[in-house]
């Protein structure tokens, strides 16, 4: 460029600013004839064939080098307009009027090199052979010495063009000089420059650009568009904008195609201001854009953060006719999307869509963030699907972005198949996804998983950021893992500061596990690394100062924020500070003080507040509590630090401050009040709490708040007979409770055993005729249903329907029960249908209720197929579910049905406990299928399961039923401790088979620790009498008598005679 500069062509100054548009002469327009002349091919008209050429009177001058490209560029149009206009009145050249064949050889042969001369041909092969030579071993002159004097001007120029490699090119335009028929124009020249520029020889082609100039060639348009090409190839970004001033001055206007290399490499290099000066040229210029310039400018305009001018060139383009590429959407898209303009940039995905353009990952993407940044999640999906329905194959960024939306919409399944699907797919690199996916985790409270992830992250060699150190630390924190958090916040310390949550997450977790003294360090440490404050960090680390009384502390926190402008004007800080000098503030400003408040600024004066009863005993405290209080929003806050401090057991500064308040007469609360009364009654101080009832008991004001808190006292304190009472006493003062006071003293009377006061107090408030709910009623119902009052139940439930009162779920499940107990199983389906009916959420518990009455009843088809039914419904059985409808098909022998439920079971995630295997060794041994009973036990065993005397007695039973004593007697000295059950068992197996005198061994055994039971000493009178053993029949029947135990004299010894074969 060197050279270049200094020659007389640049003179001038880069292109910045660009220059004002110069004027030019007018210039004689072309007008193209379809005339054939000369040299054009033949117009196919038969008449004109054999004519010959016209003579010119005067003969043609010689064309200049102006002429010649005019020449050029006529032909090229003429023989443009023939192929586009071709039908029957076209003027055709003989070559359109050829067979398909005869087309197909031709073109073959053009490739053979019929397209020009032999002679050309040949010259072009001969120059061509030179590339597999090295530099220096062929001489150009030599190779080329039998072409000498044959080929014209234009020929060699054809040679030139048909070059491919530079090499050749240079050569070859060597040679080309030396010829007689050479004359210096810029055709070649241009020819050569292109080849340079394609390879990025600058250097080269500077210098032939100086050699054309020196020939006395003026460089045209194409040659100025050639040169600027070549630096635009090559990143010369300044050569070819200093280059393009020099051409501007000359007049020169280059073409789109020009213009486009110009404003796309200075794209490349991210100089898009550049792009804009140039486009800016272009528009000055008056050269027509086409579509590739409007896409680069907008891109380059977007990039430039220059939305308006960039969505102005689009409506541009697209009223131009030019329909904009999949990037220029995506590009608008992307920035509409980070500006959170959602209108505009789904405005622009539907004008995509409309013109059948298929949105790309990246488009998706962008829309699926800014739906996920404005919390449109519908949207999001909608767009999902309409990625799936155009064929839009996701990519880790999408799956990305949909893990999340499927986080924040609760679709946790939905977020660990997707995951699931990335990892099987073999996209899953990325470290964000990984920490999403642990995010999602951790907002379901599943830390376990979070941490499997990313562990998994880790053990994959994908190198942690700061933002997987964070996740980390969450994880940690939810976990309660203190040594873990330290370690990873020293990690994330060492990338750089931390932020101001993770430091508030590693405080809450210090106070979580109760370390105040570490709490007080790690607060300490984050001041001294200048950690920057924001309102979330300060109102924590100022909620552990004041919960502690660290007065100093707070105050030197205060002084050293006090000088943070940004974190001053945050409402909580402004009004802490207001709250820390009330009494000058007061002095000044009198009631006005506090401006209105926000939710933080109330919290601010709470901590404050807080602060004051914590450290109480230091100067000034109690007076600038007392100047709290005496404000509204210091009296509104003080009933809700009573409220709050009862709630967590402070009884101190709750007596405190509540006595303070009393003194003050600052207006105590109702709910405050009760707070007080629940305080005392979880301390079981009755005595206080009914001081503070009585303090408001004789107010009409006093709400029913406080009366609850009475009931809810005495019932804590165990004394439901006093609750009871209490409840009488203020019905007849004319005090009405809340449905919720009576729903709490109805289900503590019931729990108790107290089924007539609660009766009581059901009829009380039906003839108050008090306005209930649905919990009051559903309590009245569960109570009677617990008392065994069937009918009064429903008839509670009657009185709930003509209240207009609507039953809930819970309603209806009582009620089934209600009727299932009563043996009435029509009237239970009948409330399970109308509240299927009803549309209310039909849950397992409901379902599971009814299958139990339809198993009491003994219809096992009807338990099987609502079980069934509760499956296709969506709802999942539990391990109750699973194990009641076992234990029906038990009751009846289906063993098969009964193992094929446990099967369900396992493959559902649900292990089997000692009910299943209860269940099914009923199912065994009730079709006389002991072995597979007894392997079931074992099985159980071997599952760390250890069976009680349920499980035993069930296959004791089945062998001594069936007369097998000797496996009877086997199982039962298996029994670690037998029960009284297990003893009836074989009594009665041996009195029932002959076995006396094993049966009066037993006894003697077993049996005389035993208490006194009514079947057991008559079965042992009854075989001593077959034993003819008379005396020690009439000792224990002695017995029985003194202990009034009667004697059962129908038992019968060898009653069964012959064993059944259970071992089929």
């Amino acid at each position: 460029m060197d050279s270049l500069l200094k020659s007389s062509f640049l003179h001038s100054s880069p292109l910045n600013p660009p220059p004002k548009p110069q004027t030019r002469k007018p210039t004689k327009p072309f007008r193209c004839c379809l005339k054939p002349d000369t040299w054009s091919l033949s117009s196919g008209n038969p008449e004109n064939l054999n004519k010959p050429k016209p003579k010119f009177k005067n003969p043609k001058n010689p064309l200049s080098d102006d002429n010649a490209r005019r020449i050029i560029k006529a032909k090229a149009q003429y023989l443009s307009v023939l192929r586009r206009n071709q039908g029957s009145r076209a003027q055709t050249p003989k070559w359109i009027k050829r067979t398909p064949e005869q087309m197909v050889q031709y073109l073959e042969d053009d490739r053979n090199g019929h397209l020009y001369g032999r002679h050309v041909v040949a010259a072009i092969r001969r120059v061509r052979s030179t590339s597999a030579m090295r530099e220096g071993e062929y001489n150009m002159r030599e190779l080329m010495g039998s072409f000498v004097a044959k080929l014209t001007f234009r020929e060699m120029c054809v040679v030139l063009k048909e070059q491919r490699s530079w090499r050749q090119v240079r050569d070859f335009f060597q040679w080309m000089k030396l010829q007689l028929s050479y004359r210096p124009s810029v055709v070649p020249y241009t020819i050569v420059l292109r080849a340079y520029g394609q390879v990025g020889k600058i250097k080269l082609a500077e210098e032939t650009f100086l050699e054309m100039l020196e020939s006395g060639c003026e460089p045209d348009e194409v040659a100025c568009g050639t040169m600027l090409c070549s630096y635009a190839t090559c990143g010369r970004d300044k050569a070819m904008l200093s280059f393009y001033s020099a051409v501007q001055e000359r007049g020169i206007i280059p073409s789109p195609a020009v213009f486009n290399f110009m404003m796309s490499s200075l794209q490349k290099k991210s100089l898009h201001r550049g792009v804009i000066n140039v486009w800016k040229q272009m528009i000055n210029e008056g050269v027509a854009p086409n579509q590739f310039t409007y896409t680069v400018v907008i891109s380059s305009l977007v990039k430039e953060g220059m939305g308006k001018e960039a969505f102005e060139a689009l409506n541009e383009m697209k009223n131009l006719g030019f329909v904009p590429e999949e990037s220029t959407y995506s590009l608008l898209i992307s920035f509409s999307s980070k500006n959170s303009d959602k209108g505009e940039a789904f405005r622009l995905y539907e004008d995509m869509k409309s013109r059948g353009i298929v949105p790309s990952n990246f488009t998706c993407a962008s829309l699926l963030a800014l739906c996920y940044r404005i919390g449109d999640y519908s949207k999001a999906c909608s767009v999902f699907t309409e990625m799936v329905r155009y064929g839009v194959i996701a990519d880790e960024v999408i799956y990305g972005l949909m893990i999340r939306i499927y986080g924040k919409l609760g679709l946790y399944e939905d977020a660990q198949m997707t995951f699931e699907e990335i990892k099987k797919a073999g996209q899953l690199s990325d470290e964000k996804t990984y920490s999403t996916m642990a995010q999602v985790h951790l907002s379901f409270g599943n830390f376990e998983k979070a941490l499997d992830v990313m562990e998994q992250m880790k053990n994959n060699n994908i190198s942690c950021s700061r933002f997987s150190y964070i996740v980390f630390l969450q994880c940690y924190i939810m976990k309660g893992d203190i040594a873990s958090a330290e370690v990873t916040y020293r990690d994330l310390s060492e990338i750089g500061l931390p932020d101001a949550r993770s430091c508030k997450d590693m405080l809450n977790l210090y106070l979580r596990l109760g370390l105040s003294e570490e709490a007080k360090a790690f607060v300490a440490k984050i001041r001294n690394d200048e950690i920057e404050f924001d309102e979330e960090l300060f109102m924590t680390v100022v909620k552990f100062y004041c919960s502690r009384g660290m007065l100093r502390e707070v105050e030197r926190l205060v002084e050293e924020l006090s000088a943070n402008e940004t974190i001053k004007d945050i409402p909580f800080v402004r009004t802490y500070f207001t709250a820390m000098n009330v009494p000058c503030i007061r002095a000044t400003q009198g009631e006005g003080s506090f401006e209105p408040l926000d939710q933080s600024g109330a919290v601010a004066v709470e901590l404050m507040m807080t602060l004051c009863l914590t450290a109480r005993n230091e100067q000034n405290m109690q007076e600038k509590l007392e100047l709290l209080l005496k404000t509204e929003i210091g009296k509104s806050t003080a009933n809700k630090i009573i409220s709050k401090f009862a709630k967590e057991g402070d009884m101190l500064s709750t007596e405190y401050l509540y006595h303070l308040m009393l003194k003050l007469d600052c207006g105590l609360e109702d709910a405050a009040m009760a707070s007080m009364i629940s305080l005392y009654g979880k301390k079981h101080k009755l005595k206080p709490a009914l001081e503070v009832f009585k303090v408001f008991a004789g107010s009409t004001i006093a709400g029913k708040v406080i009366y609850r808190s009475m009931i809810d006292a005495y019932i804590v304190c165990k004394r439901e007979e006093d609750a009871y009472l209490f409840y009488k006493e203020q019905t007849i003062k004319g005090h009405n409770f809340d449905p919720v006071s009576i729903s709490i003293l109805v289900n503590s009377l019931t729990c108790c055993g107290k089924f007539r006061e609660a009766e009581d107090v059901i009829n009380n408030s039906f003839n108050e005729n008090l306005e209930l709910d649905t919990v009051a009623y559903n309590t009245f119902i569960k109570a009677m249903l617990e008392a065994g009052k069937l009918r009064f139940a429903v008839s509670i439930y009657e009185r709930m329907v003509s209240s207009d009162i609507s039953p809930s779920i819970q309603t209806y499940n009582t009620m089934i029960s209600v009727y299932g107990r009563g043996r009435n199983l029509e009237k239970a389906v009948d409330m399970f249908n109308l509240a299927h009916s009803m549309g209310e959420a039909m849950d397992e518990k409901t379902y599971t209720n009814l299958i139990c009455h339809y198993g009491k009843a003994g219809k096992v088809h009807e338990a099987s197929a609502l079980f069934s039914k509760m499956q296709e419904e969506g709802i999942k059985p539990g391990k109750m579910s699973y194990n009641i409808m076992m234990n029906i098909y038990a009751g009846k022998g289906l063993y098969n049905e009964a193992e094929q439920l446990l099967l369900s079971m396992q493959n559902n995630g649900f292990s089997p406990d000692s009910l299943t295997y209860l269940a099914i060794i009923k199912a065994y041994t009730e079709s006389s299928k002991v072995l597979e009973a007894e392997n079931a036990i074992i099985s159980m065993q071997k599952e760390g399961i250890s069976p009680n005397c349920n499980h035993f007695n069930l296959l004791l039973l089945a062998f001594a039923r069936a007369g097998f004593m000797e496996e009877a007697d086997r199982i039962y000295w298996k029994i670690s401790k037998p029960d009284i059950e297990s003893r009836r068992i074989m009594l009665r197996g041996y009195m029932d088979f002959g076995h006396v005198k094993e049966g009066i061994d037993f006894f003697k055994k077993e049996c005389c620790s035993v208490g006194p039971d009514r079947f057991i000493l008559s079965a042992a009178v009854h075989m001593y009498k077959a034993w003819d053993n008379e005396l020690h029949a009439e000792e224990i029947l002695k017995s029985m008598n003194s202990m009034k135990v009667s004697f059962l004299e129908k038992l019968e010894v060898g009653s069964k005679t012959k064993p059944t074969d259970i071992f089929v």
